[in-house]
């Protein structure tokens, strides 16, 4: 009795288990299963399959950045109630690249499950890829528009 048992250092490191030792252990799915990815995560890849499915019809898109933003902000721009934007352009000024931003929060709102989302992603980035290039979203990807 005359070594007592030092106390266990307890860090700032996650606990491996609750107190009763009946706890998670670790993550539920290994990171390259798509249960792995965030809401966020698989959002903007569905941005980035419409970009790339775009960029191979028009090159230039390569010069533009691609944003996803949660919502809008409201910067002095006015949206009424019933509007409130999927998208947006910033254009090219002052040795920055032309932007178009998709609004994650906004998109999900509107749609259902993953394909109707990803429908409606390649819909916004069409409509604002076309109002960045001055075209119709028709001459844009053909298929803007169909079902």
């Amino acid at each position: 009795m005359d070594n007592p048992v030092p106390p266990r250092a307890t860090g700032p490191g996650p606990r491996r288990r609750d107190r009763h030792g009946r706890g998670m252990r670790g993550p539920i799915a290994p990171p390259q299963v798509p249960l792995a990815a965030s809401r966020a995560e698989a959002f903007a890849d569905l941005v980035q399959d419409s970009v790339e499915r775009l960029e191979r019809r028009w090159p230039q898109l390569a010069d533009i950045d691609f944003l996803v933003l949660e919502v809008p902000r409201l910067d002095g721009q006015s949206w009424n109630d019933e509007a409130v934007p999927l998208g947006g352009t910033i254009p090219a000024r002052e040795g920055r690249p032309a932007r178009v931003v998709v609004y994650r929060r906004p998109v999900e709102i509107r749609t259902k499950g993953r394909d109707e989302r990803a429908a409606l992603v390649h819909e916004v980035v069409v409509e604002q890829v076309a109002e960045l290039l001055g075209l119709t979203p028709e001459t844009v990807d053909p298929r803007y528009g169909e079902d």
